[in-house]
């Protein structure tokens, strides 16, 4: 049991008093001098004592401090110079007391020989928290662990690049999302969690780290590929890529163009065309940079680190590339989104198109879809293609489309048919296929030959161009 001395007086001491009656901290005993009885509150604890007395006397405050231990002192007096009296009659009664200050009296300042004193300064408390509320600033924690802002509050608004994303698909290095509030209630994430406009949310990491989340998180729409990333990643392997790596590198540029304040960085595997590399490096400019790995054993560590250094959000590559030195999982795992090129290039499509999957891998990569096909002005259809019929199951899912279709103020072609998804894709042309990015992409022959599951059939056709979508199982 602690015991907690207060010298009270004014309307600050009283609320003070007030709020510790409400709260009920059953370990602590408090002991209130006051000048007058009015300072006790109406529905008093028990653990509450108030003793009118002065408390800059020093005869009082020695009987009071002498028959209790104490293991703080508040001084919470609204005049200045009892605060000051105060202080020194705590001093000559024991200089080792804990205090606790409340300064309310502006520029002038007040003196004292205590060592472990903490001064609470109410004018900065008060502009500090008009200053949270200002817009475009983020909310941290003051008083809580470092209380340097590792602790953070973010408002999600309309049109935020985080609305409708699932927690698990957003790499979250150095900062962690650990509860989201929504209609006043309190939510503890899983990595399937949606985050929906006007969530907030409570994120913990790095100050620094959770600065550059807050801007991400407060920026419109438009700014793909974030969240997951800023800028573009081409990987050519000459060894997989060397009769394609101008065209890749030609679509990868076109689709730089399309976006904005982003940059293009190549990394050349298996540089052994120096011809070729030389008609590479003659696309280098201040968005485009070429980059050579020279070292054959160390891809995945280059690789890895090229993605965290430029800050890379979407990867770039052809299937062979995709399957080659466990890329695949390396891309997973870090959440980017990977665009697959086809044979058909980027600046041909007219159509996007998003097969029917499950709710969770619809919703995840819905945002995403409407964005890039927004961006790259494609129209967006959502396909179910069941060849037993139903549809009644995929209604959620539809509503949930539709639903960004009006948010977004954009248009969605919505196709159900009877038909085999893979049959009917291969029959469609100039389309961008965009699909969710799972673990286990590309099941084995055996199966495929049982499956009517397009992501069994993924990275076996390659006349269309695919964008995988980070989706994450709920593993937690």
């Amino acid at each position: 049991m602690k015991n907690v001395l207060i010298l009270a007086d004014g309307s600050v001491a009283k609320h003070f008093v007030d709020w510790i009656s409400k709260k009920r901290v059953a370990e602590n005993n408090y002991y209130v001098t006051c000048y007058q009885s009015d300072m006790a509150p109406e529905k008093m604890g028990q653990n509450i004592s108030v003793l009118k007395i002065d408390p800059t006397s020093y005869a009082r405050l020695n009987t009071v401090m002498h028959e209790v231990r104490f293991s703080i002192v508040y001084v919470v007096l609204k005049n200045m110079q009892d605060a000051q009296y105060a202080l020194e009659n705590i001093h000559m009664i024991d200089d080792k007391m804990r205090v606790i200050l409340l300064h309310q009296w502006g520029e002038e300042k007040i003196d004292f020989k205590l060592e472990h004193v903490t001064v609470i300064d109410s004018d900065n408390i008060l502009a500090a928290h008009l200053y949270d509320h200002l817009p475009n600033v983020p909310v941290v924690a003051q008083n809580v662990g470092l209380g340097q802002g590792e602790i953070m509050e973010i408002h999600v608004p309309f049109g935020s690049s985080f609305a409708y994303r699932h927690i698990g698909s957003i790499l979250q290095r150095k900062w962690k999302i650990v509860a989201i509030y929504r209609n006043e209630k309190q939510i503890i994430p899983t990595h399937a969690t949606m985050i929906r406009p006007d969530d907030t949310l409570l994120v913990l990491g790095k100050p620094i780290v959770l600065n550059g989340v807050y801007k991400t998180i407060n920026k419109r729409r438009g700014l793909f590929p974030e969240p997951f990333g800023k800028n573009l990643y081409l990987l050519l392997d000459f060894a997989l890529d060397r009769e394609n790596a101008m065209i890749y590198l030609k679509e990868s540029i076109y689709l730089l163009r399309q976006l904005e304040h982003k940059q293009l960085f190549v990394r050349v595997l298996n540089h052994g065309d120096f011809e070729l590399l030389e008609q590479l490096r003659a696309y280098e400019s201040e968005n485009v940079t070429i980059l050579v790995c020279y070292d054959v054993n160390q891809y995945q560590h280059t690789i890895e680190y090229d993605i965290h250094k430029y800050d890379i959000g979407l990867v770039l590559n052809s299937i062979a590339r995709f399957e080659s030195d466990k890329l695949k999982k390396l891309l997973y795992d870090l959440r980017k989104i990977v665009y697959l090129f086809g044979d058909e290039p980027l600046y041909n499509v007219k159509e996007s198109v998003v097969l029917m999957g499950e709710k969770e891998q619809m919703e995840s990569i819905s945002s995403s879809a409407f964005e890039i096909s927004e961006l790259l002005k494609l129209k967006l259809c959502l396909c179910d293609f069941d060849p037993e019929g139903d549809f009644a199951s995929k209604k959620m899912i539809i509503e949930h489309y539709e639903n960004l279709t009006q948010i977004l103020n954009t248009e969605i072609n919505i196709v159900q048919k009877i038909a085999n998804p893979v049959r009917e894709l291969e029959n469609r042309q100039d389309i961008l296929q965009i699909a969710p990015f799972e673990e286990n992409l590309n099941a084995n022959d055996f199966v495929r030959f049982i499956s009517t599951k397009i992501q069994d059939f993924l990275l076996i056709t390659q006349e269309h161009p695919k964008l995988l979508v980070p989706y994450a199982i709920n593993d937690q």
